[in-house]
């Protein structure tokens, strides 16, 4: 097997994060894994799709109803998690090589110009939160709401710094819309275990050296996907011999959430932490190994749902990252719409500078 060098896999890592992100555009907040299946011929999905495309143009967010999340964006394109990974990587590939630390400060403008401009994708709250924030004059450490979503914006910065501890930094500041400790430590999390495997170990171990470092909360759920990861490989349990057992696998992961609206959230298809990293965890492991691995893992995450564009940031890094750029399929390299545009910036960073 040939030796993948480091810049395969920090570039492995991005591109694998926002493939997988756009091969969601499609099926973003749908939450019935068995209606994607339906829509996409009862088979893996294998190209990008426009939002809510074979669906009737919509999917069912649970408690934002249906509708189309994503009006600004077409077959190729991202999602705002996506989005929210390219505007960093636009931000470092403007900064000098030797801007230490990051600074939310300096990326503010940036970021507003972006959301006022074009973004076409769905504006969270926390984001919307915070834009008010800014407007009013709110002190950049203070900036964010409570929400314990989590969300992946600092892929880049594995191509920018050099340390474990300047990439938790950036990942935890890149999330300046989120206050809540869950979430930016699920940022956190998927940093240290995403450096750890650019720089040779192996996901698995990754993952459960940095719980373990981590511990409490972050111990527990790794330690969950571990146990749900085994239990639909093992060929004697009920779960491994249903259609569905990934849908199964990760709405078994957190709990049922009822806030009053006409169906309980399904938290683990949805975006608090708590479901989103053992979910992502779960896809990681189970794919790791296989020669296809990275492809097989963005097509299933997409497939169950929810918001599947979260996890697919997380997945697509780790797998990204130990399997290099080159696993991206070359039919999603050849259509993704920013591939080349986003290859540049990253040609510009320190560590991918020829």
């Amino acid at each position: 097997m040939s030796t993948i060098t480091k810049q395969e896999r920090i570039k492995g890592a991005f591109f694998a994060s926002i493939v997988g992100d756009a091969l969601c555009l499609g099926s973003h907040y749908e939450y019935d894994a068995k209606k994607i299946h339906e829509a996409y011929g009862s088979q893996p999905i294998e190209k990008f799709m426009s939002p809510g495309e074979m669906m009737g143009g919509q999917t069912h967010g649970i408690g934002w109803g249906e509708r189309n999340y994503h009006p600004g964006k077409k077959a190729g394109g991202t999602t705002d998690y996506g989005d929210y990974n390219i505007l960093v990587l636009e931000h470092l590939a403007t900064i000098s090589d030797e801007v230490r630390p990051f600074s939310v400060a300096n990326m503010i403008p940036h970021w507003m110009n972006r959301l006022e401009n074009g973004w076409g994708s769905w504006i969270c709250t926390m984001t919307k939160e915070t834009y008010a924030q800014v407007k009013k004059g709110v002190p950049v450490e203070r900036l964010g709401g409570f929400s314990n979503a989590m969300a992946i914006r600092h892929v880049a910065a594995h191509g920018y710094y050099d340390t474990e501890e300047e990439v938790v930094d950036v990942a935890r500041k890149a999330m300046f819309t989120h206050i809540n400790a869950e979430a930016l430590g699920g940022g956190e999390f998927f940093a240290r275990v995403t450096h750890r495997v650019i720089n040779g170990e192996k996901p698995i171990d990754a993952i459960e050296n940095v719980g373990l470092q981590m511990g409490g909360f972050y111990d527990t759920k790794v330690a969950q996907a571990i146990d749900k990861y085994k239990e639909e490989a093992d060929p004697d349990s009920s779960l491994s011999r249903e259609k569905f057992s990934d849908d199964l696998a990760i709405t078994s992961m957190a709990r049922l959430w009822d806030v009053g609206r006409s169906e309980p959230i399904k938290v683990g298809k949805a975006s608090p932490t708590e479901g989103t990293l053992p979910g992502a965890v779960y896809f990681i492991l189970k794919y790791a190994d296989e020669e296809d691995g990275l492809k097989r893992a963005l097509q299933a995450n997409a497939m169950v749902g929810g918001d599947n564009a979260s996890r697919a940031i997380a997945i697509g890094m780790v797998l990204g990252a130990y399997k290099g750029v080159d696993a991206v399929p070359n039919e999603w390299k050849n259509t993704l719409d920013q591939w080349e545009y986003c290859e540049s910036l990253l040609n510009q960073l320190p560590l991918l500078k020829s």
